[in-house]
């Protein structure tokens, strides 16, 4: 190939070779070290050097606004505890509170609500049995409320068990309570022949029936 036809194909590639290096020239390390707010460290752009910022007033979590305000305090709009749970009572919500009964509360209060769990055996201070008159005529969102509260060297549970457990533990609890005082004699036939006969029928450990 003659120098006149190679001069073309040269300009070519030094054009090429200009465009690319424009090209690399755009691509500054500014763009991988931008601006940019680091969580909890210092940062000149705001008066105070804080990178972390405060919420703005009334700010609400997604999937935390609580408009229920009965599921999630336990308490009526005049401020007293509910008699009754805001959910309904069914076999599944029982059976679900006795599993989370059984991971947050036995340890303290024993599967059956005596407060002889082994945390207590190991010197814990002994709650009160769940079978004095004084629980048992409790209003059962005052279970719902220690839970979410805390009371005396029980700490608060709102922030391990949603509240929606929280209330299926309360059933479970004056599940508890009845299976201890309840009447007998005010079971029908068949209701008693049925309760007789639930330990044989069941291999289930001695689910809340």
């Amino acid at each position: 190939m003659s120098r006149a036809e190679r001069a073309p194909h040269r300009h070519a590639a030094l054009a090429a070779a200009l465009a690319f290096a424009a090209a690399l020239a755009g691509c500054r390390q500014d763009m991988h070290d931008q601006p940019r707010i680091d969580p909890l460290a210092e940062n000149r752009f705001f008066a105070d050097g804080s990178g972390a910022r405060p919420l703005p007033a009334h700010t609400v979590a997604r999937g935390q606004l609580r408009a229920d305000g009965p599921l999630h305090t336990g308490q009526a709009a005049d401020g007293s505890l509910l008699l009754e749970l805001p959910l309904p009572v069914t076999r599944e919500v029982l059976v679900r509170g006795r599993e989370r009964f059984e991971v947050f509360c036995a340890p303290c209060h024993g599967r059956t609500g005596e407060g002889t769990g082994m945390v207590v055996a190991r010197g814990y201070k002994k709650p009160s049995s769940f079978h004095v008159d004084r629980l048992r005529q409790a209003p059962v969102a005052y279970f719902f409320f220690i839970m979410t509260n805390g009371f005396g060297v029980m700490p608060s549970y709102a922030a391990q068990i949603p509240a929606e457990d929280r209330w299926a533990i309360a059933g479970y609890v004056r599940t508890l309570q009845l299976a201890q005082h309840f009447d007998a004699a005010a079971l029908t036939a068949a209701e008693r022949a049925r309760l007789d006969a639930a330990p044989a029928a069941h291999g289930d450990g001695g689910a809340a029936h």
